[in-house]
């Protein structure tokens, strides 16, 4: 029994460039219209549309197989699927011009590629090349770089709806034989398009780097090139066990990045937070190390009987007022300039709220400061703090195994830390009911309550 009625495989099989496959004859561009054609139908129950591995016939790709009849497809492109989904899926009737039918030939194809495969891993395995998956990792930076520069010089805004090299360049004050050189690799990528001379935003582009775009994410993307800068002194931050120091001319600039960066990669998961800690019982709430406030402006957001006081550093404070202000509730957030390793930080409070902070001190620092923030919570209180969650053996998520590395570059003794460690600094500051929340994303909560 079939738990849908019809089951489309398109191979998206992806392999080193210059090398025949399905993804560059744009098998993944067919199945993202498969899909929206399926969508659009209102057949998303009936039809699966899901991606395979190689099938042995690239040379004939994109290569889709449509079961149970087993029928299958070659050289499909992007303006294909509709007919597809209406004549085949929707009416039973295939599109014989795209349909292959000689199994002969095809089992032949698929047994030669498969022989010929082999023996190239082979070779590649005697001679001692370095596999493709190694060299991918080892590279992958470049594709990143590429993008941060564009983020930082602006190209995608200066881009705007097409523009040459020479306009770019003149646009964003950069060298135009430079800027043509970065807008090709950008094409390669996938991130811009070019007809003759002139250069145009993909839609993805367009939407979340281009100035003026209400999906512009280019601000909090530049804390993104920040890092690049600090992970670039990772070898000599392991040699010294610590980061190396920051030019004070960075620092105001780095605060500005860092806090819309925050912004943006918590407007996911500030909904998620309010969901599992709930407002119940909650009245005053203490958001230590807020940033944008985003935290604070979801529970406000929640319950008009909440008070959020939020404590930050003085350089931060007035950003947080702005994000504050923004959001249209002042008269439910109040802040507070401050040093919540060594100031005082209040009492009676329902929840006090460590987001993503942790990871940026050592373990003694985290140890005393959840005793005060313990001390600073009423009766049946809570500490909640989200944060990258490591494995007992420390050795994944990778995200956050990475991010303790990131921790190492950028702060004075941060690092990533496991449940069992938060476990333990909660119980050690008299919290009680100690409990792992699990958020959709890279994050979890740790959740301890005063009796």
């Amino acid at each position: 029994m079939e738990p849908y009625r019809i089951h489309v495989f398109v191979c998206t099989q992806q392999k080193p460039e210059g090398v025949s496959s399905c993804p560059a004859r744009g098998s993944l561009a067919v199945l993202d219209r498969l899909d929206k054609e399926v969508q659009a139908r209102g057949l998303a129950g009936e039809i699966q549309v899901t991606t395979s591995g190689c099938m042995g016939l690239c040379d004939e790709g994109p290569i889709m197989v449509v079961y149970p009849e087993g029928l299958w497809y070659r050289h499909v492109g992007p303006a294909d699927a509709a007919e597809i989904v209406d004549r085949h899926l929707c009416n039973g009737k295939p599109v014989e011009r795209l349909a292959w039918n000689d199994a002969a030939a095809m089992k032949a194809m698929s047994v030669e590629h498969g022989e010929k495969f082999r023996a190239a891993v082979a070779a590649r395995e005697k001679a001692g090349v370095l596999p493709d998956h190694l060299m991918q990792m080892i590279r992958s930076y470049m594709p990143s770089r590429c993008i941060l520069t564009a983020l930082e010089l602006d190209v995608f805004t200066a881009v705007g709806n097409g523009a040459s090299a020479e306009q770019v360049g003149t646009r964003i004050e950069a060298n135009v034989r430079a800027v043509g050189m970065l807008l090709n690799a950008l094409v390669a990528i996938g991130l811009l398009t070019k007809d003759g001379d002139q250069y145009r935003n993909t839609p993805d582009s367009a939407r979340f780097f281009v100035q003026g775009s209400p999906h512009n994410r280019r601000g909090g993307l530049l804390h993104t090139a920040d890092i690049w800068h600090r992970w670039s002194t990772l070898t000599e931050a392991v040699r010294r066990g610590a980061r190396l120091a920051r030019e004070e001319a960075e620092v105001e600039e780095w605060t500005r990045n860092f806090i819309a960066g925050m912004q943006h990669n918590a407007r996911d998961r500030a909904p998620q937070v309010v969901r599992a800690l709930g407002t119940g019982g909650v009245r005053r709430i203490l958001d230590l190390g807020g940033g944008s406030g985003i935290y604070s402006i979801a529970f406000a957001k929640a319950s008009p009987e909440i008070h959020c006081e939020i404590l930050d550093l003085p350089e931060v404070v007035p950003l947080t007022s702005d994000y504050v202000r923004h959001a249209g509730l002042s008269a439910q957030i109040s802040l507070r300039a401050g040093d919540m390793l060594h100031d005082d930080l209040g009492s009676g409070y329902d929840l006090v709220m460590l987001n993503a902070i942790c990871h940026m001190f050592s373990e003694e620092q985290n140890k005393d400061l959840f005793r005060r923030a313990r001390q600073a919570l009423a009766p049946n209180g809570r500490l909640a703090v989200q944060d990258f969650i490591l494995n007992p053996d420390k050795t994944g998520p990778q995200q956050a195994v990475l991010f303790s590395l990131n921790m190492l570059v950028g702060t004075e003794a941060g690092a990533s830390y496991s449940e069992r460690e938060y476990a333990a600094w909660m119980e050690a500051a008299g919290l009680t009911d100690v409990q792992r929340i699990h958020l959709v994303g890279p994050s979890d909560l740790i959740v301890g309550r005063a009796r």
